[in-house]
C-alpha cells in the first residue's frame, strides 16, 4: 500500500501520522506543486449545475407555454419548420445563459481566486458545447409535452441524477463502476470533466478529446429527437 503526503500542507502532516499508526506498513511517497482547494474543485461543478438549470429549466418552459399559448399552432402555418424553430430557440438560450455564466464566472473568481492553468478560450468552447447539450436534452423534454407541471417533473427526472451523480459536489472515482456508467450518459458530466481538466490541470484540446466528443454526439442526438418529436399543437 502507498500513500501520497503533500510536504507542504500541515493538514497532510496530521493524516500522515493517523497513517502510520495503523499495524500495516505504507509507502511514504512525496508529492510537489502548489495545492488544490476544495473550492478549487468544487466551482466547476457548482456554476455547472447552475448552467445545467438555466439550460433544461429555461427552454423547456418556454417552449411548453408557447405551445399551451397557442403561439406554435401560429408559426406552424408559416413555412417555419421544427428544426428551424428549434436551433432559433438554442441559440437565443444560448447567448442569455452564456451571458449569466461568464458573469457568475468571473465574480466568483473575484472573491474566491479560482485555480486556472488552462486556456479560457478552450474553457469558454467546452461550456459553450456543454450549454448547447443541456439545451438540447430540455428541448427533447419539451417537444411534446403542452402542461408547465408534467415538464417541471420530467426535467427533473433529468436534473436530480445530474446533480447528484455527475461530480458536482464529489468525485466518483471511487464509486460503483454502474454508477460512473451510468454518469457518463449526462451531459454535465462531462462537461465538468474537461471544466476541471483544463482548470486543475492545464489540459489542452488533444486531453479531453473524449468528454469533447461525447457533448458534441449528445448534443447532435438530442436535437435530432427534439426535431423528430416536436409538436406544434396541444394535440
Amino acid at each position: 500500500a502507498k500513500y501520497w503526503v503533500n510536504e507542504e500542507s500541515p493538514k497532510g502532516r496530521v493524516i500522515e501520522k493517523v497513517l502510520q499508526s495503523f499495524n500495516h506498513p505504507m509507502e511514504r511517497q512525496a508529492v510537489t506543486g502548489s495545492e488544490i482547494r476544495y473550492v478549487d474543485w468544487v466551482a466547476p461543478g457548482l456554476l455547472g449545475m447552475n448552467m445545467m438549470f438555466s439550460c433544461l429549466f429555461g427552454i423547456g418552459y418556454v417552449i411548453v407555454r408557447y405551445r399551451k399559448s397557442g403561439y406554435l399552432k401560429r408559426l406552424s402555418a408559416t413555412p417555419l419548420t421544427a428544426f428551424e424553430f428549434i436551433c432559433a430557440q438554442l441559440l437565443s438560450r444560448l447567448a442569455l445563459v452564456m451571458v449569466i455564466t461568464i458573469i457568475m464566472y468571473i465574480g466568483c473568481d473575484l472573491v474566491l481566486s479560482f485555480r486556472m492553468d488552462g486556456s479560457y478560450w478552450l474553457l469558454l468552447f467546452v461550456t459553450t458545447l456543454g450549454a448547447i447539450s443541456m439545451l438540447a436534452m430540455g428541448l427533447v423534454v419539451a417537444a411534446r409535452v403542452s402542461s408547465e407541471e408534467l415538464a417541471g417533473g420530467l426535467l427533473n427526472i433529468f436534473s436530480w441524477p445530474m446533480m447528484i451523480i455527475s461530480g458536482v459536489f464529489f468525485s466518483l472515482d471511487g464509486a460503483p463502476v454502474l454508477i460512473q456508467r451510468i454518469a457518463e450518459v449526462f451531459p454535465l458530466t462531462h462537461l465538468l470533466t474537461a471544466a476541471r481538466a483544463i482548470m486543475l490541470d492545464g489540459a489542452e484540446f488533444a486531453d479531453i478529446i473524449y468528454p469533447i466528443s461525447m457533448l458534441a454526439i449528445t448534443a447532435l442526438v438530442f436535437m435530432a429527437l427534439g426535431s423528430l418529436l416536436f409538436k406544434w399543437t396541444q394535440d
